[in-house]
């Protein structure tokens, strides 16, 4: 959430005015969200996120000038700190793995009700996943196999020579279980802390791997080598 207004700033991206304006009426309850932004297409977004600099933007997929895929990709490698979920009316495991790759915290389906697209949302801000368990496994397996095809080109270096900041013992530890799908309360169980310890390393972990969210830290964890 911002800290400096007390409301997440989001960015509702889709070519279609109805369902933009739905979108806007279903986060409207939230007191805690705040729609600062509206895009008819991805370049309108990209340029949203550099005016008004988002914690979140909620993507359409299908858009005219620069599609849902693309934008998120854009707007990823010029502001790793934004979250992206996407919006789509497919729910595909193999469109999914290609979104979080392009750099999206999960998805929500078109037909969502506003306390499932409340919930995903706050979910992303929080630091919690929107993946389940199993999917977020079948994901990184799926990346570690493209890697095995297509190895890195670039020369390997040590993963911990990648960060400005090395992760602790703990932290890679809790990356790893994060990695897995399991929530805070499974790993707090597991690793006999509190979920709100947990939760502070998992901050931590995202603000080390220079990401927006849990989704990502794992996908950059796997990127890097760390796990």
């Amino acid at each position: 959430m911002s800290e400096e207004i007390g409301k997440a700033r989001l960015i509702i991206a889709d070519d279609h005015a109805l369902l933009r304006s739905g979108i806007r009426s279903m986060l409207a309850s939230d007191p805690d969200l705040e729609v600062v932004g509206e895009a008819a297409d991805g370049l309108e977004a990209l340029e949203l996120c550099r005016t008004l600099h988002p914690d979140l933007v909620l993507m359409d997929v299908r858009m005219p000038r620069m599609d849902g895929l693309a934008a998120t990709r854009a707007i990823k490698e010029e502001f790793p700190r934004i979250s992206v979920v996407m919006v789509t009316m497919q729910d595909d495991p193999d469109y999914l793995f290609e979104a979080v790759v392009a750099g999206a915290a999960g998805y929500v389906l078109k037909g969502a009700t506003p306390d499932q697209l409340t919930d995903a949302v706050r979910r992303v801000l929080g630091g919690e996943s929107m993946l389940d368990q199993g999917l977020t496994i079948s994901l990184i397996k799926t990346m570690a196999d493209r890697r095995e095809i297509e190895p890195d080109p670039t020369p390997t270096r040590e993963p911990s020579e990648l960060l400005a900041e090395p992760l602790t013992d703990r932290e890679t530890e809790i990356l790893h279980l994060l990695a897995q799908g399991q929530t805070n309360p499974q790993i707090a169980r597991q690793l006999v802390v509190s979920p709100g310890t947990v939760k502070n390393h998992v901050r931590h972990i995202i603000a080390k791997l220079g990401v927006s969210d849990r989704t990502q830290a794992a996908v950059r964890a796997m990127q890097l080598g760390l796990i």
